[in-house]
């Protein structure tokens, strides 16, 4: 085979002299060169023509099975994003013909979804627990400290030892440990450890000391327990506050460690919106200039924490909005937690006769609240475990919106409802913001708590939907797992990691497959008023979308636990 370049001039009047063409030589005339040449220019005139007429895009995704969550449900194969924006939505053949991009991507027929987004959880919370002693799945209270020793030991220099996960329901006995342990080990530094449900804690003698708690001491929303006369360490709901306030605040390189560390995970998850229920302006100012200057890039939507000060400086300058930041709601707190017995019951718990648990504030706290926040564009959002606090909530909520509307005000786990009660979600269009993985958490001990029959109006997800027809989902972590996997597994199946129980817990409260997936992403960005930016793959939407090894939609339930991130975009870029 000889190499000859020809010199020729095509029907199209295109110099051909720079193409290269192989023939034989001894066979090929050069005639036969000709026609040859002009077919390949022909071809190549196609590719060319067809290739400017393109619109460009910077990232294409075809070959997939794309889940947009739009108001359909429908099912597309490709989409094409520019500027951080989806601007086109189809199939595969159509999105190619019709866009060119630098990057695209053969998605090999996985499962595309919005990405997920977190309607209930404590962002800068779980990046601060990241670097405290973890004491979740301890099965003793000698197991707690052992890793609280350990933790001590790693690190000498620190000023105070925190810690957070233990939950003594899952100890023998069942009962809230002491601090005598923490005492001998330390006498001279400040140890306390939070609870998993964040509504209790047990501090050493030194921390209580640096605090002034006395035994007989009492608080308003909350409880210092002692035995005997004297302090046992247990600090319940607003009894810890004065031990916490005497931690000093983390230096700005640690708090963005805090962050970065918790933005990874999260992003490992397919998570790219969180709800953070409960900060300090101080911290909204920090994750703002976090944001604006490249160092963080999650999004989130923020909830002020019930305090003078945030209602002081937000309510005279409203909503905070950005790219990636909106601040819209305050958290409010009506009660503790149920495991801590905390929740306010109308009727005393069943395994402690004669206590009903407390609400954390006097009444008229959240009917004054709500009068003021009525008149704003602020979303009210309180905490609300047991059915007395939650009654009491729904009347306050249902007293100042005065029927449907779209303030789009929140009752934030709305755990343990009376029957009688369900009704007042709907009648004044309260959202039910829900975390699945409380119900399979608690299904071990809840009856013990609440009895047979109270229990079922509990963690009723199903009846909640019901109320508004939309029902957003989230985890709660770092109270829960952090995984939106371990989300749907107890949404649909309602069961926990371990395949317990065999016929699922109250299955009659199910989510369906689909009403899950909006629970986790148009319906979370619904209940923060961002339906319209972000939640579904539609054209004008932010691209945030993930890509998944297995489609959780048509999974075995067995094998949902194993579903695996493959890539997770924010705004149409990797970012893992």
């Amino acid at each position: 085979m000889n190499v000859e370049v020809i010199s020729c001039t095509s029907t199209f009047n295109i110099p051909c002299s720079l193409f290269i063409i192989l023939f034989p030589s001894q066979t090929v005339t050069l005639v036969d060169q000709i026609t040859t040449m002009r077919k390949y220019l022909f071809i190549a005139l196609l590719i060319i023509l067809t290739s400017c007429g393109k619109n460009k895009a910077d990232t294409i995704i075809h070959n997939a099975v794309v889940y947009t969550i739009d108001s359909a449900f429908s099912v597309a194969e490709a989409i094409a994003v520019k500027d951080g924006k989806i601007i086109a939505v189809g199939e595969s053949e159509d999105i190619l013909a019709k866009y060119t991009a630098p990057e695209t991507i053969d998605a090999k027929g996985a499962a595309v979804y919005p990405g997920f987004i977190d309607a209930h959880a404590h962002f800068v919370g779980y990046g601060s627990s990241l670097f405290q002693v973890d004491l979740f799945g301890t099965n003793t209270w000698e197991e707690a400290v052992a890793r609280v020793k350990a933790f001590a030991e790693k690190h000498p220099d620190l000023p105070w030892i925190q810690g957070r996960g233990w939950d003594q329901n899952r100890w023998p006995g069942k009962t809230y440990p002491t601090n005598e342990l923490l005492n001998r080990l330390f006498p001279d530094k400040p140890v306390v450890l939070k609870r998993i449900d964040g509504h209790a804690s047990i501090a050493n003698q030194k921390a209580m000391d640096m605090a002034g708690i006395k035994a007989g001491q009492t608080i308003v929303g909350g409880a210092i327990e002692t035995k005997n006369g004297k302090l046992t360490g247990v600090l319940i709901d607003n009894a810890d506050d004065k031990v916490y306030a005497q931690i000093p605040g983390p230096t700005k390189e640690i708090y963005v460690q805090w962050l970065q560390a918790a933005q990874k995970n999260c992003f490992e998850q397919g998570l790219t919106t969180i709800t953070d229920c409960g900060l300090n302006y101080r911290d909204v100012e920090a994750i703002d200039t976090l944001q604006k200057t490249g160092k963080l890039a999650m999004r989130l939507f923020v909830m002020l924490s019930d305090d003078n000060e945030n209602l002081e400086k937000y309510l005279k300058k409203g909503p905070y909005k950005t790219d990636k930041l909106f601040v819209n709601g305050f958290k409010v707190y009506a009660d503790g937690a149920l495991g801590s017995r905390g929740a306010c019951l109308l009727q005393p718990y069943s395994d402690k006769p004669g206590w009903q648990g407390f609400l954390l504030r006097n009444k008229s706290h959240y009917d004054s609240l709500a009068q003021v926040l009525a008149g704003t564009s602020f979303q009210m959002c309180t905490h609300a475990i047991g059915d007395s606090a939650n009654r009491e909530i729904l009347k306050v909520y249902n007293k100042y919106l005065k029927g449907k509307n779209d303030k789009r005000w929140r009752i934030e786990h709305a755990q343990i409802i009376n029957q009688n009660d369900f009704n007042l979600f709907g009648s004044a269009s309260i959202v039910p913001s829900v975390q699945p993985t409380h119900a399979t958490s608690d299904m071990y001990w809840a009856e013990e708590r609440l009895g047979k029959e109270r229990l079922k109006g509990g963690y009723a997800y199903k009846q909640l939907l019901k109320q508004n027809g939309w029902i957003p989902l989230g985890t709660d972590f770092p109270v829960e797992d952090i995984s939106p996997f371990k989300t749907f597994l107890a949404a649909v199946v309602r069961k926990d990691a371990k395949g317990f129980p065999d016929d699922g817990f109250q299955k009659e409260n199910a989510l369906t497959r689909a009403e899950t997936i909006k629970g986790m992403t148009i319906w979370a960005a619904k209940a923060g008023f961002l339906e319209k930016e972000i939640g579904s793959l539609e054209i004008g939407k932010k691209a945030d979308f993930i890509l998944l090894d297995k489609d959780l939609m048509k999974v075995a339930e067995t094998d949902i636990l194993n579903v695996k991130v493959s890539a997770t975009y924010l705004g149409g870029k990797k970012v893992q």
